[in-house]
């Protein structure tokens, strides 16, 4: 446990009410990020933390909001913050001031929890393993309530949401899967914190079949199922390329295999 972290999980007031009584709190709370960055390059901490219930149930993601007029947690409605952040600050480098408030809000635990599920950004092997670590920081806080994920009506504990949003990362970087939760998500974030690119191809090869399971329709499925045509395509990424697709996280191996279907459609 993290330093000043008490075993009950606290959130931002900002990030309970209504679905509109959040939107304009969330608002000003961007806006008033914004003032203070602009000032000296920092973020205000929350003006007023809660903690969260045992009964309450966290919701982490739009998909299972479907009360809008219900007081709830709505941890996902961070990117509104975000949003608000952002559009106050729009002679300013969207994708720094995103990395600053990511690395600033990360070392507290609702926020640890956000950037991990929201995967925002770079999905590389060192940021992932930044963000995992964060969350494991906040570990008996976090397990202290119930989330909503993307499931109707289905309350999960830390642990399984953390299997449903993460999982991909455990099977790539810590397959075998006996061991708990917590413990695979402890070595693939050791690993990837300091992996070669020699490892993370091996961690994309492990991911690749899931990959191409939820590709969609592709014209050349056999060669892009050939292990030897992805060892040659990752090899000639760039460093920019590969760093974005280096944590093996699925959604970004399909965005490569699009890719390279439609190249190999040109040929």
């Amino acid at each position: 446990m993290a330093p000043g972290e008490t075993s009950s999980l606290q959130l931002p007031s900002f990030l309970h009410g209504t679905y509109r009584s959040i939107q304009q709190k969330t608002r000003m709370e961007g806006l008033r990020c914004a003032e203070q960055y602009k000032k000296d390059g920092v973020f205000p901490a929350p003006s007023q933390m809660l903690e969260v219930r045992l009964d309450d149930v966290v919701l982490t993601h739009g998909v299972a909001d479907f009360q809008h007029e219900r007081p709830v947690w709505r941890l996902y409605m961070v990117s509104d913050v975000m949003s608000a952040l952002w559009e106050a600050l729009d002679s300013q480098n969207s994708i720094v001031v995103r990395d600053a408030y990511e690395a600033f809000f990360r070392e507290m635990a609702w926020g640890a929890l956000y950037f991990a599920l929201e995967q925002m950004g770079p999905v590389s092997a060192p940021r992932t393993a930044q963000r995992l670590q964060a969350v494991l920081r906040f570990w008996e806080p976090l397990q202290s309530v119930r989330y909503l994920f993307k499931t109707l009506g289905t309350e999960l504990s830390l642990e399984d949401l953390m299997k449903a949003s993460s999982g991909w990362a455990m099977d790539a970087w810590c397959p075998v899967g006996e061991a708990s939760v917590r413990s695979r998500l402890e070595v693939a974030a050791e690993r990837m914190a300091r992996a070669t690119r020699e490892d993370c191809i091996e961690a994309i090869f492990r991911q690749m079949p899931q990959a191409l399971a939820h590709a969609g329709k592709l014209k050349h499925p056999q060669v892009l199922a050939d292990p030897a045509y992805q060892r040659e395509r990752l090899a000639t990424l760039d460093p920019r390329f590969f760093e974005r697709v280096s944590g093996a996280r699925t959604g970004d191996l399909i965005w490569l295999l699009v890719n390279w279907d439609h190249e190999l459609g040109l040929q």
